[in-house]
């Protein structure tokens, strides 16, 4: 399947602003079953520095400063994307990975090569995952039991978080803390994938959030609405001998290929589409509004 992506954000300032630096991670990954065929970010007004970077998760980002006196401030990124998830690792065909229980997954990663201490650092705590409660844990202990292949504890995870949780836009901001959304139960994709982290993390194991988009099919004999997308989330657990491997709470699904994966990190905090700092006062206001459809 190939795609095409257009992801707008836009504020709006009520005092106006004299100096904005900005980050964004808006370019979709190549990877293996993802190929990114083209990308375009317009920015206005146009900025006065601008680079492009790979940050330290191998997500790519660009940085921009606008210097001098705006209203308003547009970025756009238009992205065409090929997507074919039949050429990535199979977890159904893997001689162990399918199989593979928390007891060995544990043992395994006492080994320190390369991979196994890459994947590491993702069971360390974040900044928006910087304490995970006994209910966490607790949580996770129904999924997560010694003998049980880790493949089916994490998929049965995911299937708990979607039948559990209410998806609820009005209740959390990236503000909420993570013990709220446990304690009520409701929250969006965002806090879903944070959660399904904090479970994964609590038995020891490394696990990653990932960003992106997903196409959201429009009902038979209905026409796909522009806008109607929005910025997706979802989380990643390593299996030893396998690798990594995604599931999404929010629809209760493996990725395939309605889902494009921008970048991913530790938590939200490490891959927001879009963050900076400005010189100004007054209040502003974002719109965001993101279109994905084939191409």
């Amino acid at each position: 399947m190939e795609f095409q992506v257009i992801h707008t954000t836009s504020y709006e300032y009520e005092s106006g602003v004299t100096f904005c630096h900005n980050i964004a991670t808006l370019k979709p990954k190549t990877m293996l079953g993802q190929t990114l065929l083209d990308y375009k970010l317009d920015i206005s007004p146009e900025p006065a520095e601008i680079t492009e970077r790979t940050d330290f998760f191998g997500n790519t980002i660009t940085r921009f400063s606008i210097q001098k006196y705006h209203k308003e401030l547009k970025v756009t990124a238009k992205s065409r994307i090929l997507r074919d998830y039949t050429l990535q690792p199979d977890i159904g065909t893997s001689v162990t990975g399918k199989t593979i229980n928390l007891e060995n997954a544990l043992e395994l990663l006492k080994k320190n090569t390369p991979e196994h201490i890459d994947a590491k650092q993702f069971i360390l705590e974040s900044i928006f995952i910087a304490k995970i409660t006994p209910e966490m844990k607790a949580y996770a202990e129904v999924s997560f039991k010694p003998e049980r292949p880790v493949f089916e504890a994490a998929f049965d995870l995911m299937t708990r978080i979607f039948t559990e949780f209410k998806f609820d836009s009005g209740f959390s901001t990236i503000a909420t803390p993570l013990h709220e959304v446990m304690k009520e139960k409701k929250g969006v994709c965002q806090d879903f994938a944070q959660i399904a982290i904090a479970c994964v993390r609590s038995i020891g194991l490394p696990a990653r959030y990932v960003s992106g988009y997903i196409e959201t099919l429009p009902p038979p004999g209905k026409e796909k609405l522009v806008g109607t997308d929005a910025s997706h989330a979802w989380f990643s657990v390593y299996i030893p001998t396998f690798g990594w491997i995604d599931f999404d709470p929010t629809n209760n699904q493996i990725p395939k290929n309605q889902h494009i994966t921008v970048s991913w990190g530790r938590d939200y905090y490490d891959v927001p589409p879009l963050k900076g700092v400005i010189y100004s006062t007054g209040k502003n206001k974002m719109q965001v509004s993101v279109d994905i459809r084939p191409a």
